[in-house]
């Protein structure tokens, strides 16, 4: 799988001392590497030292950064995050950044098999209308949206936008009352927001809805099924990045295999081990990775998920 992933680069600052280089667009991108893919990043940096920071950690993290532009004007995004006592994030996220004015040719020079973005970076009109050019000028295989929702930073537009490009669908929990709200008017329980969501936009082939402890659910527009995978059971220490891995993981065993169920039983392992860490993305990730990969080879013996 070849993957552009098109959104923010933000530098995540805990307790304003300690930073780590974030925005879902990338971790989407570095999980997606880390799991055999070509992943190629669609976004903008300040010409200051996050930014020289963040594009020299980029490369390290395998991702490619030929559609990373540098900004004069802007600075490098940031966000500060707070964690509660269950290790649930709160978000200050600054405005007005280099990632709102990502600058990209309509027509890539790159053929890719999968194009994902999410709401954040779709804030400013310069990027809803740079997507939409993309979008309208490019061909893909799939289209990926994970809504990513961060408060005040969405609305129907952008929502209604990612659902009605995206054939697969990424919502959370806690994200579907938002969701529901701003499309319906109301707010629907699972099942009937599954219902209306996939009814509304006919193009989505899958529906991921994560909910944490409580699991994940795949609806298979196609074949009208609902697939369930419990949680893996895990000590919680932060779940930055948590959806971000899942999303990524999903995306690229789903490609490989087209198994729905195993595809959402070791994204869970994945974003379990996650969220057992402080970073989204952590350093031994790729050893746990490869040791799960090794442990389910015998039961996926018929296809290499690493190449």
């Amino acid at each position: 799988m070849k993957l552009i992933s098109f959104g923010e680069i933000i530098w995540d600052i805990y307790n304003q001392n300690e930073q780590t280089l974030g925005g879902a667009p990338l971790n989407f991108a570095a999980y997606t590497a880390l799991l055999g893919n070509s992943a190629w990043l669609a976004s903008c940096v300040g010409n200051d030292k996050l930014g020289k920071e963040a594009l020299e950690q980029i490369k390290e993290l395998g991702v490619k950064s030929e559609y990373i532009s540098i900004s004069e004007e802007k600075e490098t995004g940031q966000c500060r995050i707070s964690l509660d006592k269950s290790g649930v994030p709160s978000y200050n996220i600054l405005e007005d950044v280099s990632y709102d004015y990502i600058s990209l040719p309509d027509k890539l020079p790159t053929n890719f098999d999968t194009i994902a973005f999410g709401t954040l970076a779709l804030r400013k009109e310069h990027n809803q209308a740079k997507l939409k050019n993309i979008l309208d000028n490019n061909t893909f295989s799939e289209i990926f949206t994970d809504l990513n929702i961060r408060l005040p930073f969405y609305s129907e537009r952008t929502i209604d936008f990612c659902l009605s490009n995206a054939t697969i669908v990424k919502i959370s929990d806690e994200e579907l009352p938002l969701v529901t709200k701003a499309l319906f008017n109301e707010i629907l329980d699972l099942e009937h927001a599954t219902a209306s969501i996939t009814r509304k936009y006919s193009q989505i082939k899958l529906l991921l809805i994560t909910c944490g402890a409580k699991g994940a659910y795949c609806y298979d527009c196609q074949n009208e099924k609902m697939n369930y995978c419990p949680s893996e059971p895990v000590v919680v220490v932060s779940t930055v990045g948590a959806g971000d891995s899942f999303g990524a993981s999903f995306l690229s065993f789903y490609d490989k295999t087209k198994d729905i169920p195993r595809s959402l039983k070791l994204s869970a392992k994945i974003s379990a081990f996650v969220v057992a860490h402080k970073e989204a993305i952590p350093k031994t990730v790729k050893d746990f990775t490869k040791q799960l990969l090794s442990d389910d080879m015998k039961s996926i013996s018929s296809v290499d998920i690493t190449k």
